[in-house]
């Protein structure tokens, strides 16, 4: 059994960022598991074609490790993949990180006040587990009937099979959403016939990416303060977007509604294809794409979007709710991720055996800022319920949560507490008041269903607000909303 203060699961900008601001707050005891081979996170893992980011480069990325030299105002994934490999190298994070170890379960041992994780290797013993997992990284496959019979290559977006050349081939892509929407336009030059199997048509408005070049490039790569300055400028544009999504403003979306579907019908050639790109609820009840070539993909005359229904799949070809079997020789699922069920993958267990997904799963997702869950001490979540964000960087959500951890250990120390967790009442408060302004946003009243929502309709996905107040609940830690628990005399594991 391997020993460590702190344990972190996972090497994305979660787990990275956690790394860098213990060792800045002087903890070196931690340790950061890894199933993959490198770190990364989401950026590592999908590489299918056209993978780029939403959320402008520049505020994409650490504060406290600026990037002068983006390439591009939305980097592909290549570039933020190197991006993090370089701040690891930079700040020595290879040393601590355990890789091809993936966490299978996690107990918490109420006498000893320690976490005793399992893996896919070694068994680890920690007093504080932080949770880096994120919310993308478990494909979504539909459970179709009749796929395993496929004969032909079939895979996720995010498990992009680049071995299976689709030179002349026919493809179906079932699922339209974010991925989809971005590798769609770079298959379909090279492929025969493509199928695109929508479900409900997501709101997609132009992305305009550019190459950072010429005076803007030089601005912000040599003038001193620039590159903050300009990121700066991007978080409170960006901010101002979610006037959008809550409150009285919504109607102003409206008129980017409009905008958008005039857009549609003026582009698309065939007025039938252009109406099913046109959503029936409002935008951002799912989440908003970003793109600039994907409306106009459907003025080509090998590509066909379907929206009948899958009903099942054949040997060699998908069958629509309408009866027409289209045959195909690849399946591509461009269906996102779980992500309010995510933790239906790992085991934890908190208090008296307490399973963290069975508690989730009965009586809903509450945490306490999306953080910590009662019951769960010593037990922290990076980008947990109700923390994402559907407007800006969630790195910016990313860096105010592992600040806020760093506090909470501090104030543990200082009480010489072995553990801590926040009281039921607090994180109720916490929920019904977050729940209390997602019910009056655009997620909940949209006219939609979407993966911000869990298996009881409510949104645990979505910071359903500005981030600059999440970044001000999170200045301090209010020590009536927690149980600190009296540091017991450690004891070695058996």
């Amino acid at each position: 059994m391997i020993s460590t203060d702190i344990l972190i699961i996972g090497t994305g900008f979660s787990g990275m960022g956690m790394a860098m601001k213990l060792r800045e707050a002087g903890r070196t005891d931690f340790i950061v598991l890894e199933k993959a081979d490198d770190v990364g996170g989401t950026w590592r893992d999908n590489t299918y074609p056209g993978a780029e980011c939403d959320i402008q480069s520049h505020m994409y990325s650490f504060s406290y490790e600026l990037n002068p030299h983006w390439s591009r105002e939305y980097s592909g994934q290549a570039e933020i993949w190197e991006y993090m490999r370089s701040v690891a190298k930079k700040h020595d994070l290879y040393d601590v990180v355990h890789f091809g170890t993936e966490m299978t379960g996690a107990t918490w041992d109420e006498e000893r006040q320690r976490w005793t994780v399992t893996t896919s290797k070694e068994t680890y013993d920690a007093r504080v587990l932080v949770s880096g997992i994120g919310g993308l990284h478990i494909p979504n496959i539909p459970d179709i009937e009749g796929a395993e019979t496929f004969t032909g290559p079939r895979f996720h977006s995010a498990q992009w099979d680049h071995d299976v050349d689709l030179t002349g081939k026919r493809v179906a892509v079932i699922g339209t959403g974010a991925s989809a929407i971005q590798f769609i336009p770079q298959i379909a030059p090279e492929v025969a016939q493509l199928d695109v199997h929508q479900r409900t048509a997501p709101w997609v408005i132009p992305k305009m990416n550019h190459d950072i070049q010429g005076t803007k490039k030089t601005l912000i790569s040599k003038l001193p303060g620039s590159t903050r300055a300009y990121r700066n400028a991007l978080y409170w544009f960006n901010e101002s977007t979610q006037l959008g999504f809550t409150g009285p403003m919504q109607n102003i979306t409206g008129i980017i509604e409009k905008k958008v579907a005039a857009y549609i019908r003026k582009t698309i050639n065939d007025p039938e294809t252009a109406e099913k790109l046109i959503p029936d609820y409002r935008l951002g009840c799912k989440r908003v794409l970003k793109t600039d070539n994907y409306i106009p993909v459907y003025n080509r005359d090998n590509v066909k979007l379907i929206d009948t229904g899958v009903a099942e799949i054949t040997p060699t070809g998908v069958r629509t709710k309408d009866g027409d079997l289209r045959e195909v020789d690849v399946i591509i699922y461009g269906t996102g991720f779980h992500v309010t069920d995510a933790f239906d993958w790992i085991r934890v267990k908190g208090e008296g055996g307490r399973d963290l997904s069975d508690t989730f799963n009965e009586h809903g997702i509450e945490t306490y800022n999306g953080i910590t869950v009662s019951h769960f001490p010593n037990f922290f979540m990076l980008l947990g319920p109700n923390t994402a964000l559907g407007h800006n960087s969630v790195v910016f959500m990313i860096e105010q949560q592992t600040k806020w951890i760093i506090k909470l250990l501090a104030e543990m120390d200082a009480r010489g507490a072995g553990a801590v967790q926040p009281t039921p009442q607090a994180q109720r408060e916490f929920n019904d008041k977050l729940q209390e302004k997602v019910s009056k946003g655009v997620w909940s009243q949209g006219g939609c269903t979407s993966w911000y929502l869990d298996s009881q309709g409510k949104n645990r996905t979505i910071w359903p607000g500005f981030t600059f107040r999440y970044w001000s609940r999170l200045r301090t830690v209010p020590d009536r909303d927690f149980i600190w628990h009296t540091a017991v005399k450690e004891k070695q594991p058996a």
